[in-house]
């Protein structure tokens, strides 16, 4: 109630039931005895727990409405969209959100930014841009969904937040899938309350009536209220569960070690001991790789075998990719200065390069050498095209030649046999000139592989429009100089026409 006694509009999180108390179908006790138990061969990748159940609401209704720490509003890049959980978010906040919201400078997709709630019962909003969705880059979609909601959490865990209403961040407007989404949000938040479960008290799903039905349907395959419904939902969950965390798998980052590296698959096991030994000394993890320091002074001096030599460039570069998985890289993948798009008239991956988005003065450049092979491993294993935007670019953005050649050398040699064609779009001068000695002095085999595109219809004659994000700065600089250039054709064409 409001001091003048009308009923308040917004709704207390506390007041509502958890999923466990909404559960009316008959299930097991949890003091089950442990014949019961026993006789479960198999647990659910997301077993039953009590004590996360207790943290889970499911509620239909207006997100903007609950009275808890933080509530999630879901938006575009420059949070201005217009859906009904923004609309109403910004109906109830009150037009002092528009002035924070101005002063955040965006919101690149899949991450999350953190504002008063003004005049919301939630004391934060916190918003995040979901992803646009294309079934040919579903899984670029997954990661930056999964983002979204981990982003979220570890915001209201640094914030020390006691509980936070999710909206369906996935709006209809992006097309993303409403259940495959709804399988990201519901394992990112259980993976989430499993490892900092005491962080967080409540954790609401707000609904509308549209979404609630799949929201029933999927949150038993990740919250099971019971052992019975654990045991029932295991066959309907999908085939990627993600790791430990609710992130998306893909398996061609994998790395896969055998139970006995060498030995056969078909090898039978009633060979025993003997046949273990047989392979002893003839398998990677077995074989000695003589003294380290040997083979690298054999390097400087140029004596070690082409072989060799290759051998040692591949542990180094496994190194670095090692490296590249354990690191946090969300700084440098929030710059979107390297991403991944459409494909060429040739049907080739085409990874795009923003110069403007590289600040080399103000960035750890190991890292962004790190995210590099990071992002690449995958993509160079078949043939791809790169395009390289050096519209709008300064001194500040520009590569060292010392970086380039360190990165050319780092990768693995697929990166340079499968590299098809690199676009230089809107190239200066001055760095056809850099280009030019780069590519004849330091490194070898690129230069045939460098195409200079002065305009983006050159561009999409080899890449066509629509498989190409282009950013939006890129747009304006090409449609000015177009301009400028079709001015200069009709003068010339009116001088020449004239009498003299």
């Amino acid at each position: 109630m409001d001091p003048l006694g009308a009923p308040s509009q917004f709704v207390d999180v506390d007041s509502l039931p958890s999923w466990t108390d909404v559960y009316e179908a008959k299930h097991l006790d949890s003091h089950e005895n442990s014949a019961e138990r026993a006789q479960v061969n198999v647990r659910s990748p997301f077993p039953y727990r009590k004590d996360i159940n207790a943290k889970i609401i499911l509620w239909k209704g207006d997100v903007a409405l609950l009275n808890c720490t933080a509530i999630v509003n879901t938006s575009n890049e420059s949070l201005t969209d217009k859906n009904p959980v923004s609309e109403s978010v910004f109906m109830h906040a009150g037009p002092d959100l528009r002035d924070e919201l101005q002063k955040l400078k965006g919101c690149r997709t899949g991450e999350a930014k953190l504002t008063k709630g003004f005049n919301l019962a939630a004391r934060f909003i916190i918003h995040t841009v979901g992803p646009k969705y294309k079934s040919r880059y579903r899984t670029a979609a997954e990661s930056s969904l999964y983002s979204c909601y981990r982003n979220v959490l570890q915001l209201a865990k640094e914030q020390a937040m006691c509980s936070v209403g999710f909206c369906v961040i996935n709006s209809l407007k992006r097309c993303y899938p409403l259940e495959d989404a709804t399988h990201i949000a519901l394992r990112t938040v259980r993976r989430f309350l499993e490892i900092h479960g005491e962080t967080l008290e409540k954790v609401v799903f707000a609904v509308s009536e549209l979404e609630e039905a799949t929201y029933q349907k999927l949150m038993p395959l990740y919250f099971p209220r019971s052992l019975e419904e654990e045991i029932q939902s295991l066959p309907c969950l999908p085939a990627d569960i993600g790791n430990a965390e609710g992130e998306p798998v893909v398996p061609e980052r994998q790395i896969r070690i055998t139970e006995k590296p060498g030995v056969p698959d078909d090898a039978s096991d009633e060979e025993g001991l003997e046949a273990d030994l047989s392979f002893i000394g003839s398998h990677a993890f077995a074989r000695m790789e003589g003294d380290v320091d040997k083979q690298r002074r054999l390097i400087l001096q140029g004596q070690l075998s082409e072989a060799a030599l290759q051998k040692q460039h591949q542990r180094n570069y496994n190194r670095w990719l090692c490296q590249a998985r354990a690191e946090d890289l969300s700084d440098i993948a929030s710059l979107k200065a390297l991403y991944q798009t459409g494909v060429d008239n040739c049907g080739r991956t085409v990874m795009v390069v923003v110069g403007r988005n590289i600040p080399v003065t103000l960035i750890d450049m190991e890292k962004a050498l790190l995210y590099f092979i990071h992002v690449m491993d995958h993509i160079a294993v078949k043939e791809y095209v790169l395009v390289y935007f050096h519209t709008l670019t300064n001194d500040y953005n520009q590569l060292d030649s010392n970086f380039l050649k360190k990165l050319y050398d780092v990768v693995d040699i697929k990166y340079k046999r499968n590299l098809k064609a690199l676009y230089f779009v809107h190239p200066s001068f001055r760095s056809k000139v850099s280009a030019w000695f780069f590519t004849t002095f330091t490194v070898s085999g690129l230069k045939d592989k460098i195409h200079y595109v002065e305009s983006l219809q050159q561009l999409f004659t080899a890449i066509p429009p629509e498989q190409i994000d282009l950013p939006p700065f890129v747009l304006e600089y090409d449609a000015r100089v177009s301009y400028f250039l079709w001015q200069s054709v009709l003068s010339s064409v009116v001088i020449v026409s004239l009498p003299f």
